[in-house]
């Protein structure tokens, strides 16, 4: 997660309504645009599987078609964003270069192939007086979204709640409006032009505070509001919110190397888990090392994990004496960047008891080759994501299969763990009688 401010600096002309085509609803308020996007929610909630389909496709082309006006908005946008001191991690987050909007094409179209989860019966049932009961998956209606820095989650999210048949409402950060008012013309100009109403997607250009607290209770137009970035975010929301949210917290992840592992391939699961992307929520954050292999494994990864800084306990130490002292702020911190935390711990129980005080709910992993030992790690571990002899960094919504994601849920009501298209629906439950009446 962003670790960036709630509120990033106002561009001079925020405070407008939200992007569209023409400008067709630039400075209207907040409630307006919600309004606006309650009623396409009703639209796209009927509309047919093939008709979302084809906006999503309709997207996906139109990224690459305009990738240039993309990348441009996104420079001034990143230009803007390291003058005013971003740092490095943040810049990256920021920052679409072809590859990445290609990414966000494809994803699209990865989510326009999958399976539609609206009508989908879940189970049924007969009731001894004939009463037929089923449970079908039906939209959520509008999905609220507010989030840091990442303009690629503007796509993903409007992908992703278009397929469940929900209307979107965006609001990000002041840093990436340039590149989230181009992208969000684009998805507008695809909705009118398959055919559904372009307030199924709504941008939010204003970026103040109070706009975003208005946002966050915007009681029976939000059906889910999910937030996407810091501690500041995220505790604004929880303070703020009237609407209902799903959290999408920190990923203070941990890989455990157990007795039994291999070396070789807790080496490989380590750099991969830190280096291949160390701004992310899904990287790890603590390296846990049972004592019976720290002798080995130690020297060898810290050699590994060249140009990262190692802070470790006493046992760490005493392995690698070039190490810094870790504190207890360390070992609670998600650094999203090239710094790690190390204990050396004497037994599983140890190391589940160390993420259970420092963890925050996200993904936790285990290398091993004892059946036991990842059992119970995999059973007592309380995180929305366990990996047994994999990197963290799969726990994320296209490597899963799930197309895109709109967030990982850290909580536990409603939907924990990557958030894909079932997430965003609901379940009603259907009665078909013959007359039966209660007596």
């Amino acid at each position: 997660m962003s670790s960036g401010p709630v509120t990033p600096p106002d561009r001079p002309d925020a405070g407008r309504g939200a992007a569209g085509p023409a400008g067709d609803v630039v400075g209207r308020p907040v409630g307006s645009l919600g309004q606006a996007a309650r009623m396409a929610s009703r639209v796209v909630a009927r509309a047919s599987s093939a008709a979302r389909d084809a906006a999503i496709g309709w997207w996906a082309d139109a990224l690459e078609r305009n990738v240039d006006q993309i990348l441009e908005a996104n420079r001034l946008d990143v230009a803007r964003a390291a003058g005013a001191g971003m740092d490095v991690t943040g810049l990256d987050r920021l920052r679409l270069d072809e590859d990445r909007v290609a990414g966000m094409a494809t994803g699209l179209r990865r989510v326009a192939a999958m399976a539609d989860p609206v009508g989908e019966v879940v189970d049924g049932w007969v009731r001894p007086n004939g009463l037929q009961v089923t449970r079908v998956r039906v939209p959520l209606g509008v999905i609220g979204v507010i989030y840091e820095n990442r303009p690629n989650v503007t796509s993903d999210a409007a992908g992703l709640s278009l397929k469940a048949g929900n209307a979107t409402m965006l609001r990000g950060s002041g840093s990436a409006i340039g590149t989230n008012s181009a992208i969000v013309a684009l998805l507008r100009d695809g909705l009118a032009a398959t055919g559904l109403p372009a307030d199924a997607v709504v941008l939010l250009e204003d970026t103040s505070h109070r706009a975003a607290v208005e946002f966050m209770q915007l009681q029976g137009i939000v059906d889910c509001l999910i937030p996407r970035g810091g501690h500041e975010l995220v505790d604004s929301v929880r303070t703020h919110a009237t609407v209902p949210y799903v959290i999408d917290g920190d990923g203070n992840c941990h890989l455990y190397v157990d007795a039994s592992a291999d070396l070789d391939q807790a080496e490989e699961i380590a750099a991969n888990a830190k280096m291949q992307r160390p701004g992310v929520c899904n990287s790890i954050e603590t390296l846990l090392v049972h004592d019976a292999v720290a002798d080995a494994f130690l020297p060898r990864v810290a050699r590994r994990l060249a140009g990262v800084t190692l802070v470790g306990d006493e046992g760490t130490r005493r392995r690698l004496p070039d190490v810094g002292e870790a504190t207890e702020e360390d070992y609670a911190t998600e650094f999203l960047g090239m710094r790690l935390a190390v204990a050396v711990v004497d037994s599983l129980d140890a190391a589940v008891d160390h993420i259970h005080r420092y963890g925050s709910g996200h993904s936790e992993a285990i290398v091993t080759r004892d059946l036991t030992a990842a059992d119970a790690f995999t059973s007592r571990v309380d995180a929305a994501a366990v990996v047994v002899n994999a990197s963290t960094r799969f726990v994320d919504g296209e490597e899963l299969g799930l197309g895109a994601e709109i967030g990982i849920s850290t909580q536990k009501l409603h939907a924990r763990g990557p958030m894909g298209l079932r997430e965003l629906t609901c379940i009603r439950y259907v009665l078909h009688g013959n007359g039966q009446v209660r007596t």
